[in-house]
């Protein structure tokens, strides 16, 4: 992911997206895997956003967590998924990417139901969804991180992660 970051208008094929990805995660994991949510701002309707897709994939938090989490994550990369690196603020994942030419176009974070990324990504999800000038505040600053980035990957990302740290500690 060297590339230069992208941003677009909001697409409502995300939506559509996001459920195929749902169910071909669904039946390829086998039962391990039992619930899938859209996260990021592709799942916030009208929002700027990079044009990756982001689930958050649980496996039952019973029994052995680790082996449910291994054996799911092999069976997305199936569905032509790599693994990828697993930022800090996201410690208790497997992320898996879908690459087209670089940049992902689809990302899953596996983690275990009602993980504490399970938590907070799905609370931050709603707060954006149902508090429209939340969600403008998010994307103004998304975009400002964007321009000060020069659409530098790793700066951009660790700006945004400021508002979502600020986000989380005073909003949910």
């Amino acid at each position: 992911m060297d590339e230069t970051v992208r941003l677009m208008h909001y697409d409502p094929r995300w939506r559509q997206e996001f459920e195929q990805t749902r169910s071909g995660v669904l039946q390829s994991c086998r039962g391990w895997v039992v619930d899938v949510r859209h996260i990021g701002s592709t799942a916030v309707g009208g929002m700027i956003a990079r044009p990756i897709l982001d689930v958050v994939a649980a496996v039952q938090d019973e029994g052995d967590v680790e082996q449910a989490l291994a054996e799911s994550a092999d069976l997305i990369e199936g569905l032509n998924y790599l693994r990828g690196e697993t930022p800090m603020w996201a410690a208790e994942t497997i992320v898996l990417n879908k690459p087209r030419r670089g940049e992902p176009t689809h990302r899953v974070f596996l983690t275990y139901l009602d993980s504490p990324f399970w938590r907070s990504s799905l609370a931050v999800r709603d707060a954006l969804q149902s508090d429209r000038s939340l969600s403008l505040r998010f994307e103004e600053t998304k975009v400002a991180r964007w321009r000060d980035a020069g659409g530098d990957p790793q700066q951009y990302a660790d700006d945004k992660s400021v508002f979502f740290a600020h986000l989380i500690e005073h909003h949910l």
